[in-house]
């Protein structure tokens, strides 16, 4: 599936006269393409990741990994553990551009996902095999396909190994998912590991990796900035 394929259903939801999101640029997927492989992302070539935290209709933390050059993205509800012990529900979505990895704002209302969204984890993550030996960008393509797989996230807050398995629905391969499927997000043994005390943050807490900001600051900012705009706009109109 081309990337120009992978976006219409996000594009088809959005209104991007209306929303801040990034539409994404089908015209930077040929300059990737002769880049190759992993030389997209973040430090030293690695495929990214981000933890968005989105204050909608429902509180979540969204889950995106950089794949065959769009971010593919899962909703999960309590966010990421840093516990082996917990299973996290991951529901997915639909992919989301490059350009999301970034985006942090708000998202206005009436528009598809209306809320404050924060950065609050973005680093680089390595495949990995069943065995946990280092993989590669293609084979775990595949093995998402499959419905399972593992790697080893690199960022501020998310270190180690991690895996996503799906555990219900994706049996549709016509479609991107279907409304059943499921996965769940488990931390892996070892580096970055914690099975003490709280190992996933209170999201109203949260500061973004990027800004420092809270969800809070994030809206409050957007509302202050909105209403300077209006009352910019009300001066020109008086004026003319």
């Amino acid at each position: 599936m081309g990337e120009a394929e992978s976006l219409r259903r996000y594009r088809g939801k959005r209104d991007f006269g209306a929303t801040s999101e990034p539409r994404g640029s089908t015209g930077d997927l040929a300059a990737r393409e002769e880049e190759g492989p992993g030389q997209q992302g973040g430090a030293g070539g690695a495929p990214a990741y981000v933890v968005q935290i989105h204050d909608a209709s429902t509180m979540h933390f969204d889950f995106r990994l950089e794949v065959d050059g769009v971010l593919k993205s899962w909703a999960v509800p309590k966010g990421p553990s840093t516990n082996p012990g917990d299973k996290r529900l991951a529901v997915p979505t639909e992919d989301h551009p490059l350009e999301y990895r970034e985006y942090e704002g708000v998202i206005g209302g009436g528009q598809y996902g209306a809320g404050a969204v924060i950065v609050w984890d973005a680093g680089t993550y390595r495949p990995l095999n069943k065995d946990g030996t280092p993989g590669d960008e293609a084979s775990f393509a595949k093995a998402l396909a499959k419905g399972h797989a593992s790697f080893w996230l690199d960022g501020p807050k998310l270190k180690g190994g991690f895996s996503l398995t799906r555990f219900r629905g994706g049996g549709d391969r016509g479609r991107e998912h279907d409304s059943e499927e499921a996965w769940l997000l488990v931390k892996r043994s070892g580096t970055g590991a914690d099975r003490s005390g709280r190992t996933t943050p209170d999201p109203r807490r949260a500061r973004s990796a990027r800004s420092g900001r809270t969800l809070r600051q994030v809206s409050r900012e957007a509302s202050e900035a909105g209403t300077r705009h209006r009352h910019r706009a009300g001066k020109g109109t008086t004026a003319s």
